[in-house]
């Protein structure tokens, strides 16, 4: 093909148009990015290369009711430097003296320091770590090591601050106080306390740092101060007592370990208040060692076995349907409905006996037998009475997980009634409840029939002053009449008073309680899985009541024992006692006015004496040491004593005369 001069030519007009139209929309492209999206990309720039960044405001403290620290937030320090923040002469005047400073503080070679300095600052390292998680104080030692000293701008400094929640308490009552934990999907935990009021109280408000990109992933402040001060989180005050709850800790978890326990609860309540004074959950791992692993006082229903009874009692007692004096016959201890049996535990029965003496003995087959006889033709009556005393409700607590009470009712069609329903309801099985709302209605009766809320929390502070504090909840202010009350509290009076009594065991002399035993089989269904649920709840002192108490402890082993009255009776007993030793029961003193005869006697002796005798030795027979020795040395004599107790003999008789500084000897018997 022969190429024409104007062959040539066209092509070379198609190539430069072609060029002239690129560059126009080159062109035109730089000025919609420059003037149209300017605007746009200038604004994606500086996100992709400046952000603010969260800091977290401190989570506030929780204090047990007498101000000790149950859990805080701690500060924690990472340390870095920009190396190529400082000038040349910053550098080299400094770096050594900073290596120095490092060495001191790892207790290696200031050489190797100012080696690792010195190539990241040749790398142009801007991030380079020095140190991480310091405590306030080493964060401080930090920022007055050399060079760091100048500051972010001339010296390189980088803080960057967190915070981690710390218990000074360690695991007592960590599930109770508990946490608010957030994963990397925004998805949070909440577990007591700290998890349900964490939101409204404890949280704070977060600030805000602005921070630059400064490659590799790697962010530094822009400036060496926040953009936004973070609000620091409510302090809560608790109802726990430390020293009751380290009393009931301890009960707990040498008991578990005597009967190699699944897992076991204590509760102690504040009478009046509904104060929650302890709480203890504890359950066994792998390795056989017992830890706080579930609020099972909160969250676990369960059957609650021959506590109970006392529910049964009091809705029989109310409707008049029987009295503790009504009689049944218990026959061998056996009774049998639509081929289930009742038994009691002694065998051959406790034949004829009052609903008084069935309570006290724990007769399975008497209070059955009285509910059954009162209430078979008309069993939702019975419910009812539960129903009255709210039994069926939820305490409403504000922790999360509270676990639901069961109460079958012939008229919900849950599939909960049958025709024995109503008779193993009277001994506490088919009912279900968490052990604090079986402590609630115990707490009840001990308070006169006043039914108060439990409470966890007494006031929420913001240092000094106080944002809220939490009042008594009365929830019903009288779940059945007094005398029906007074009848219940002497029955569990008696549990522990008399000998026949499950609980005499408990009994001592020195301090008194009230409560009742339990016993329930848990997995009764299959043999081979069947195991024990131990309880004891009552309250103390019996009269006046001061504390209520629930002690829970699920799968004894059975070759130890597995019975309430020797399982959980004896740390119910062990809390009562200590609280009694360790805890005043009385707030109030004696009149500190009183006179003693005594007292005025000797006052009286000692006070004719120094006022007569000044230069002659004074009578001191059966005078107190502590009088004869002031008088003597107040007459400039020195004393020397033997024996104890009042003067019985003096080494220079009445009425001689005294020469100052002489020796004295005071014979006491």
């Amino acid at each position: 093909m022969i190429l024409t001069k104007k062959s040539i030519m066209n092509k070379l007009y198609f190539v430069s148009g072609v060029m002239f139209i690129f560059a126009l929309l080159v062109v035109y492209k730089l000025i919609i990015i420059q003037f149209v999206q300017g605007a746009e990309y200038r604004v994606l720039a500086k996100q992709r290369t400046i952000r603010d960044v969260k800091i977290p405001a401190n989570r506030g403290n929780v204090y047990s009711v007498g101000g000790s620290l149950l859990a805080t937030s701690v500060p924690k320090y990472d340390i870095r430097i920009d190396l190529i923040a400082p000038s040349t002469e910053n550098y080299n005047n400094h770096i050594s003296a900073l290596s120095d400073s490092l060495a001191i503080f790892y207790g290696t070679s200031s050489s190797e320091y100012r080696h690792q300095l010195n190539l990241a600052r040749q790398n142009k390292n801007r991030y380079f770590l020095l140190a991480r998680n310091l405590g306030y104080s080493q964060y401080l030692q930090f920022r007055n090591f050399p060079l760091l000293n100048l500051g972010a701008f001339k010296g390189g400094l980088i803080v960057e601050q967190s915070t981690k929640r710390d218990y000074p308490m360690g695991a007592i009552a960590q599930r109770l106080i508990g946490y608010e934990r957030f994963d990397d999907f925004g998805n949070i935990t909440r577990v007591g306390i700290d998890g349900a009021f964490g939101e409204k109280y404890l949280r704070g408000v977060d600030g805000q740092r602005r921070k630059q990109k400064i490659g590799k992933g790697q962010w530094k402040p822009i400036d060496d101060f926040n953009q936004l001060e973070p609000q620091d989180g409510y302090d809560v005050y608790t109802t726990i007592d430390v020293n009751i709850q380290d009393i009931a800790h301890h009960a707990l978890l040498e008991q578990l370990e005597n009967f190699k326990a699944d897992h076991g609860t204590v509760v102690v309540m504040e009478t009046k208040t509904g104060d929650i004074k302890a709480i203890s959950n504890l359950g066994r791992n792998s390795e056989g060692l017992y830890y706080e692993r579930l609020n099972y006082a909160v969250g676990e229903s369960h059957e609650p076995g021959s506590t109970f009874k006392l529910m049964a009692l009091a809705v029989a007692l109310e409707d008049k349907v029987i009295d503790t004096t009504s009689m049944f016959d218990t026959g061998k201890g056996v009774l049998s409905f639509y081929g289930k049996k009742v038994r009691d535990s002694k065998n051959g029965g406790y034949g004829n006996i009052s609903i008084a003496k069935a309570f006290e003995v724990s007769s399975n087959t008497g209070i059955v037998k009285a509910i059954h006889s009162a209430y078979k033709d008309q069993p939702e009556k019975f419910v009812d009475g539960l129903y009255r005393m709210n039994l069926q409700n939820s305490l409403g607590l504000p922790l999360t997980g509270e676990g639901r009470s069961i109460i079958p009712d012939p008229r919900t069609n849950n599939g909960r009634w049958s025709g024995i329903a109503l008779e193993w309801m009277a001994y506490g099985y088919g009912v279900s409840f968490t052990p604090l709302q079986t402590l609630t209605f115990y707490n009840a009766i001990a308070n006169d029939g006043v039914m108060v809320r439990p409470k966890f929390l007494r006031e929420i502070k913001e240092i000094d002053t106080s944002i809220k504090t939490f009042q008594t909840e009365i929830i019903n202010p009288k779940i059945c009449s007094k005398e029906t009350v007074l009848k219940l509290q002497q029955l569990l009076k008696n549990v522990v008073r008399k000998e026949h009594g499950t609980g005499h065991k408990l009994y001592s002399e020195k301090f008194s309680m009230a409560g009742k035993t339990g016993t329930c089989q848990k997995n009764y269904s299959d043999k081979d899985q069947l195991n024990y649920i131990s309880s004891f709840c009552g309250y103390f002192p019996s009269n006046n009541p001061k504390y209520s108490c629930i002690v829970v402890i699920h799968e004894p082993d059975k070759s130890v024992g597995y019975y309430g009255a020797d399982v959980s009776g004896p740390v119910f007993k062990k809390i009562a006692q200590k609280i009694y030793t360790d805890s005043p029961m009385v707030d109030q003193v004696e009149d500190i006015n009183k006179k003693s005869e005594i007292v005025e006697s000797d006052y009286n002796k000692y006070y004719e004496v120094t006022k007569n005798f000044k230069t002659v030795m004074p009578d001191l027979l059966g005078m107190s040491a502590m009088d004869a020795i002031s008088i003597l040395e107040n007459l400039d004599l020195k004393v020397q004593v033997c024996g104890s107790g009042r003067v019985s003999k003096q080494s220079v008789k009445n009425g001689q005369k005294i020469i100052s500084q002489s020796l004295i000897i005071l014979e006491l018997s």
